[in-house]
């Protein structure tokens, strides 16, 4: 299994179009010791040919631009990515979407709930369907195993597993939408099993780490886990109010409950932060809490990293 990072940070980017905390005057001013960062996004493959998104990013459109793995194979329109696996409604993770309406055909894995408020509560996602066969739609749900196959029905040698992790929609999904949707189906993660029996498991938006959830952690060989706030108040210091971390559904990296802590039995995975906020010390490389992550096993990803499972 073939895995590229596309994008690692978290919703608006970095530096974001409109923060002007330390790390993002710091990176505009050219004194940052980092790299910046678009919104996360992550590829997979097995064989090269066909490829599967997690998510939608934003910043889509151009990520694939920048990865020749997912350009045009032909002179005319014939995309390898074969599908996309949505594990949230957040718009950080489907706004890309609306970036692959040009009449390509391809698959969309979704839970019944998150299909319902983009195809039935949402008109501008009628843009995926304008023709038939555009946009294949396939219900998963949590708890399931299921192959990646591809619209004419090729399976790409890759199966996946979903899970819940939160109960809680977005803000834009009403109160009379809530009514017709599985709490259990607001957020999910996923692990990818390869042929040879490689996992990888993919979490963006974690708000707590319980046994079951670190059992599962125990068996994979790659973790793409969230890396959003360094401390819970960290907008909070840095904005002066508004929402802790996880209030937003985010545990923090840092503190005696936060996923350092929570994670740190871990042996087998390698692993790696994603979906980092602009306001993260540990986007600098000079700073103490970026040493603290490189100490204790971690990495803090970054655009165009790929790995081989």
């Amino acid at each position: 299994m073939r895995i590229e990072i596309l994008g690692s940070a978290a919703g608006g980017g970095f530096p974001q179009w409109n923060c002007g905390c330390r790390n993002c005057q710091a990176i505009r001013a050219g004194t940052f010791q980092g790299k910046s960062r678009t919104q996360t996004q992550v590829a997979i493959t097995n064989d090269g040919r066909s490829w599967f998104l997690l998510n939608a990013s934003p910043d889509l459109r151009q990520q694939i631009e920048t990865t020749s793995p997912l350009h045009p194979r032909s002179s005319g329109r014939d995309s390898p990515i074969a599908g996309v696996l949505l594990t949230s409604g957040d718009l950080d993770q489907i706004i890309g979407l609306l970036s692959l309406r040009e009449l390509q055909p391809f698959r969309i894995y979704c839970t019944a709930s998150l299909r319902h408020i983009l195809r039935q509560r949402n008109s501008v996602f009628a843009m995926l369907n304008r023709v038939p066969q555009q946009v294949t739609w396939t219900d998963v749900s949590p708890g399931s195993s299921f192959p990646l196959v591809t619209v004419a029905g090729d399976d790409s040698g890759l199966c996946c597993e979903v899970f819940s992790l939160a109960s809680r929609y977005p803000a834009y999904v009403g109160d009379q939408s809530l009514t017709k949707l599985s709490p259990t189906e607001a957020s999910l993660g996923l692990t990818v099993k390869s042929p040879s029996g490689a996992r990888l498991a993919y979490l963006p938006a974690v708000p707590e780490v319980g046994d079951q959830l670190l059992e599962r952690l125990q068996a994979v060989d790659l973790i793409l886990f969230d890396g959003t706030f360094w401390s819970d108040d960290e907008l909070i210091k840095v904005q002066g109010s508004g929402a802790t971390a996880r209030e937003m559904g985010h545990i923090p990296v840092w503190s005696e409950v936060g996923s350092l802590e929570k994670l740190r039995s871990l042996r087998r995975p390698r692993k790696i932060f994603v979906h980092i906020n602009n306001t993260n010390p540990m986007l600098d490389e000079s700073s103490p809490q970026y040493r603290e992550v490189r100490a204790a096993g971690w990495e803090v990803a970054e655009d165009g990293w790929h790995f081989d499972l």
